[in-house]
């Protein structure tokens, strides 16, 4: 349900071309985080909105797209963030 609400908040403020969530609440069920509903993800996204961007803004675009979420329905959340030429040269040198 969270991971639904967090691909739709992410696919209408970034439109990415790939978008993956992993949910790792599971894992972290005694979590003091997790007592209080917060679920850990993780997210990895690739986006013409990061080019030319540092991974701090790339992050900050990311917790504004999320908005209230963070402050209550996810605890965690890691990120991956790829722009679109940085996502082309790692498929060429695999």
């Amino acid at each position: 349900m969270i991971t639904e609400l967090i691909k739709k908040a992410l696919t209408a403020e970034l439109q990415p071309q790939q978008l993956e969530i992993i949910d790792n609440s599971a894992a972290h069920a005694g979590h003091a985080g997790a007592a209080s509903g917060g679920g850990h993800y993780h997210v990895t996204i690739v986006a013409e909105a990061f080019e030319g961007k540092s991974m701090v803004q790339r992050h900050q675009l990311i917790y504004k797209a999320l908005g209230d979420m963070m402050k209550q329905q996810i605890h965690a959340l890691g990120i991956n963030a790829i722009s679109p030429t940085e996502y082309t040269k790692e498929a060429i040198n695999e």
